[in-house]
């Protein structure tokens, strides 16, 4: 994808590079957000690293940690596309990102965003057979359906990102350069764009009703089937125990689809750019660091692992 060659286009510029212009414009702020977001980022770090260091202990090599290690993966990896930038930008005065860089950077966010959502549905499957059909459950999700999931979660978010992302740079970008955003991303882009962009929008709004909404409208029915079958259980331990194991899965879930649908489900809407701003950060850098602990404080078995891990850990 060719950047459009600076020229006169009617009244506006076509651009070649961009100017993130941040969190906030206040100089005061600067150094207090960096090491904000810097001890965020490393706690994002620590802890999925840690999950990833957890997971492969020889008691956890079922389906379930399977899915949360890639989880930390992608987590680990959407908070470094965005954060390293933005704490460079808080330290400089150029906050300029070329225009390969933008392209870059857009179509990893939204691979990485769109490959979890995907990844999340085949969370609340395993969850579903695990809890409906224990017997079976070795059978139905084994090693080889469990690569077979990730990799079509990993195609979904390719075609998903490589269309969004071709799309996007296909508009006219105009001038100003200035993207009023802390990275890359479709709704701030649209700004800039001088061309009418409100079938775009009308497919992007498609576009996140497929990958958040019709997912998580999967993930909704797999726990309805989970409830009822738990439901049927008569012993109050036994309930407990499985809705302890779902309801990580639940919180996350409910995380990502309310920041992210606020975000594209309405990408040109009045609400303020700032409030855009605070749920891109949430989606792109706090879920990340809170999934670890949910995922760690509500299970037992993780629990106890990592007491284990890090009392190896510290012994040397």
């Amino acid at each position: 994808m060719e950047p459009a060659e600076e020229q006169d286009a009617g009244n506006h510029t076509l651009l070649t590079e961009f100017v993130l212009s941040g969190l906030s414009g206040r100089p005061e702020l600067q150094h207090l957000l960096f090491f904000t977001i810097c001890f965020v980022y490393s706690m994002t770090l620590l802890g999925n690293l840690l999950i990833c260091l957890v997971t492969v202990h020889p008691t956890l090599h079922t389906p379930m940690y399977f899915f949360l290690r890639v989880l930390s993966l992608l987590d680990i990896s959407t908070a470094s596309v965005v954060v390293p930038k933005m704490l460079l930008s808080l330290l400089s005065e150029d906050r300029s990102i070329s225009y390969l860089g933008c392209v870059t950077q857009l179509y990893c966010v939204v691979f990485l965003a769109a490959t979890e959502w995907y990844l999340l549905a085949a969370m609340a499957y395993d969850r579903y057979v695990a809890v409906c059909w224990p017997l079976r459950y070795g059978a139905i999700v084994s090693p080889r359906a469990c690569l077979s999931l990730l990799l079509l979660s990993c195609c979904g978010g390719q075609v998903v990102s490589v269309l969004q992302t071709a799309w996007v740079f296909t508009l006219a970008l105009c001038g100003p350069r200035r993207i009023n955003y802390f990275f890359c991303d479709i709704p701030p882009l649209l700004v800039l764009s001088c061309a009418d962009t409100s079938g775009y929008e009308k497919q992007l709004i498609s576009a996140t009703v497929l990958v958040i909404l019709t997912p998580f409208c999967l993930i909704l029915l797999s726990y309805a089937c989970i409830i009822s079958s738990i439901l049927k259980v008569s012993s109050a331990g036994s309930r407990h125990k499985a809705f302890s194991t779902c309801s990580s899965h639940l919180t996350v879930v409910t995380l990502y689809c309310a920041s992210g649908a606020l975000i594209y489900l309405q990408p040109k809407s009045s609400r303020s750019q700032e409030a855009k701003k605070i749920l891109a950060l949430i989606y792109t850098t706090v879920i990340p660091t809170l999934n670890p602990l949910i995922y760690s404080l509500r299970n037992k078995e993780v629990k106890e692992v990592l007491i284990r891990v890090v009392a190896v850990l510290m012994k040397k």
